[in-house]
């Protein structure tokens, strides 16, 4: 048997015990978003006040961690990265459906995902967000023959960072690493501007 990553690509466990590993990951991930404040809309909404980047540096610190790990271990020769599943690109689909997201995200203070932490924490306007995007998913299949043009549009198959960057993986996954240690201390700069200025936006 082949251990080499991803595990369940190697066979490591099959298709019901994934099952169990997706549900354990997800309660653990759920938990450290709650931890982080992610189940109150208030939290989610102050980034766009731009007085509490909370939002910005526990996504982007989860997104380059698994970045560097990955590039690391498919450098080390404990990952094939090959075998990851990475879905296509449809460029036009995807600017409108991260605006419709964005929007929602502004209008309703979640996203899909701190959306469910709200709700497992019993939070009302978070049972309503869940609620406008399940009734989305049923209404979806009976608008898709009025948008199946745009759903398709601007299709540019499988592509990645590093199909436009001719440089390791590795040090591609760093160089994204200083950027991100950068940024953390740019909005942190903004942070400490945005409350000497509008002191009144804490709350």
């Amino acid at each position: 048997m082949d251990l080499i990553a991803p595990l369940y690509k190697a066979g490591v466990f099959g298709l019901h015990s994934s099952m169990v590993v997706a549900f354990v990951l997800g309660f653990l991930f759920g938990t450290a978003l709650e931890k982080a404040g992610f189940g109150s809309s208030r939290k989610l909404t102050a980034q766009f006040y731009l007085h509490d980047w909370a939002v910005f540096k526990v996504m982007f610190t989860a997104v380059v961690t698994a970045l560097v790990l990955t590039a690391a271990a498919a450098a080390l020769g404990l990952m094939d990265v090959g075998k990851m599943f990475i879905p296509g690109t449809y460029l036009w689909p995807q600017i409108v459906g991260g605006l419709l997201l964005g929007v929602g995200f502004v209008v309703g203070g979640y996203c899909p995902g701190t959306s469910v932490v709200s709700v497992a924490s019993g939070k009302i306007d978070g049972m309503v967000y869940v609620l406008g995007f399940f009734s989305g998913l049923f209404l979806f299949p009976l608008a898709f023959p009025a948008l199946e043009g745009l759903y398709n549009a601007g299709s540019l198959g499988v592509i990645t960072l590093y199909d436009f960057i001719p440089l390791p993986m590795l040090v591609v996954a760093l160089l994204i690493l200083i950027l991100a240690v950068a940024s953390f201390f740019g909005v942190a700069w903004v942070e400490r501007w945005v409350a000497r200025r509008w002191p009144q936006l804490r709350y």
